[in-house]
Formats: structure tokens, sequence, C-alpha cells
């Protein structure tokens, strides 16, 4: 008797080989395209590989073919659950079949505060409807210190007066639910609703959602860190500073199988009206990779150094 996981993922790589053919893709084009091993799809074909969910949003986008893809992923996932073990529902936030089609995260550095504006354009892959995602603010004002660093927070806590969050989806207010509320870490659900009624994120549909707030640079430091947790198309980061304070940026990167390198693109550098504006951004960023831009005030120079990451 055929093992349903087994079968599912036999016709998870049948179907991905399916739309390579028919897209005319070497299976080494396919992999280097999707930022894979050259090995790797010729692996996944073979089912040598278990199929994953980053694997299948990259080769439905690549291979253009339209959810076929993730749906195989999808039945795959289902099947775990047929050989008599238990299984968990699938999450009401869907988040397993969210995809950021683009990210865009604005920082604003006034001389005191830092103000950021995080965009993002989700779609749903999935067959539930979305309702409800998820935010993380982490401030860390002294990595190298980390008793220095909690005490300094045990005395001056990150509070909600003071982030001011606020989010929007299309233009539409979404309520937060708060999941975690520590000194110097907040997680919250921004929520597919408000007063006024719910609009969720039915299978199929992109929307964008944004939400901002602010952080005085006595919690903050000079890093501002993302971290890839969905399957991800474009990532653009964009860093204001006063022109006046001289700033220079740089960034690192790291994955689940390297340790911290230059990020691959040098971040871009453009003066306006005395603000200095540094952009940087990457196509099909690896999953659970982590990007980190930091930066020097030349102008005011500080010995401490510190991170934040917005996840």
């Amino acid at each position: 008797m055929t093992d349903p996981q087994e079968q599912a993922a036999a016709e998870f790589a049948a179907e991905v080989t399916s739309w390579r053919k028919k897209r005319g893709v070497p299976q080494r084009k396919l992999a280097a395209d999707m930022g894979f091993d050259a090995s790797y799809v010729s692996k996944m074909e073979g089912k040598q590989s278990k199929p994953t969910a980053d694997f299948a949003h990259r080769a439905d986008d690549r291979l253009q073919a339209g959810g076929a893809i993730i749906a195989k992923y999808h039945t795959y996932e289902a099947a775990k659950g047929t050989d008599g073990s238990a299984r968990t529902s699938a999450p009401a936030t869907g988040s397993s079949a969210l995809v950021v089609e683009r990210d865009e995260a604005q920082l604003d550095y006034d001389g005191s505060c830092y103000n950021l504006t995080m965009r993002r354009k989700l779609r749903n892959t999935g067959e539930q409807p979305v309702t409800r995602y998820l935010i993380r603010i982490s401030v860390d004002r002294y990595p190298e210190d980390p008793a220095r660093s909690n005490g300094h927070y045990r005395e001056n806590p990150l509070t909600w007066d003071v982030l001011a969050l606020t989010a929007h989806c299309a233009g539409e207010a979404m309520a937060q639910a708060v999941k975690l509320d520590r000194d110097a870490t907040k997680e919250v659900w921004l929520l597919f609703e408000n007063t006024e009624g719910r609009f969720p994120l039915y299978p199929g549909e992109s929307v964008w959602i944004e939400y901002s707030y602010r952080v005085p640079d006595t919690h903050w430091g000079r890093w501002f860190q993302r971290a890839v947790r969905l399957p991800t198309e474009r990532l653009v980061v964009e860093l204001r500073f006063p022109a006046a304070l001289d700033p220079v940026v740089w960034g690192t990167e790291t994955s689940m199988t390297a340790e911290a390198s230059p990020v691959r693109t040098a971040p871009s550098r453009r003066d306006e009206d005395g603000v200095r504006i540094f952009r940087w951004e990457t196509v099909t960023p690896d999953l659970h990779a982590r990007y980190r831009l930091e930066w020097r005030l030349r102008a005011r120079p500080e010995k401490p150094n510190s991170t934040r990451e917005l996840t």
C-alpha cells in the first residue's frame, strides 16, 4: 500500500517537472533562478528531497504555474496526517500560505527619534481567508553587553504609548491584538477588521498593508535588521538621515547555511533637501535570511553600538 505522504511528494515532484518542461527551463537554470544549489531541483524532482513551502512558492513563481505547484504542496502537507498521527489544523492566519510580493521599509531619523513606515503587499496563495498578520518589534541598545541592555530596558521600557503603532489595509484601519509585551520586545497581530467591519484577505487576492511607529534613539541602536520569515519576492529598505550628520551605511546578510557577509549590492545614496537617503533592495531573498544595515553618523560619534530588528 502506497504511503499517502510519499504519494503526495511524488505528485509534487511530477508537477514541478511538468511545468519546468512546459516552460523549457533546464533544471540547473531553474535552480539558479530560484537561488538554490545547482543540484537542488534535480534532487526535488528525483524525490530525494522533501517538498518545502519555500521551494513551492519560488518554483510556482518562476514557472508561472498559477498556483498549481503550491496546491500540490498543500496536498503534501495535508497528507502528513493521514498515517494516523495527530494533525493540527491550519492557523486562522493562513500565514503558511502568504507570499510577500513586495516588502518596503522606510526609516526616517530626525536627530532624536526614528520613525518607521513599513508597507507590504501580501498575496494569499492558500485555500482559506487570512484574518490576521503578525509583526514583531525588538530593540537592543547594547547587544555587546546583555546585562547592561537588560538593565537599560528595565529602567526604560519600550511602551505602547512611545511606539504609537498604527496600521492600515487598503485605507482601512486595522485593529490590533497584543501577543507579546516585554520591555524590549513586542509582538502584535494586525487584524483584518475594525469597528466598522471585516475585510479578510481571500484566496487568490493581494492587498497592501501599512504600519508605522516610532522609537527614540535612546532605545534604538544604529542597526536595522530584517529577518525573512515568509516567501518574499522583493525587499526594499530606505534609510533617511539629516545630511548634516554625515551618515554612512553598509550592510551584511546571514542565511541558514552561511555566516554574515557583505550584502551583494551596495546601498545607493542621494541627497535631497538636506536629507541623505540610502536605498537597498534584493529580489527573492532566501527564507530565514537576515539582512542588517548598519550606519555611522560621523558628525555625531557614538561608542556604544546597538541593534534593532523588525520581522
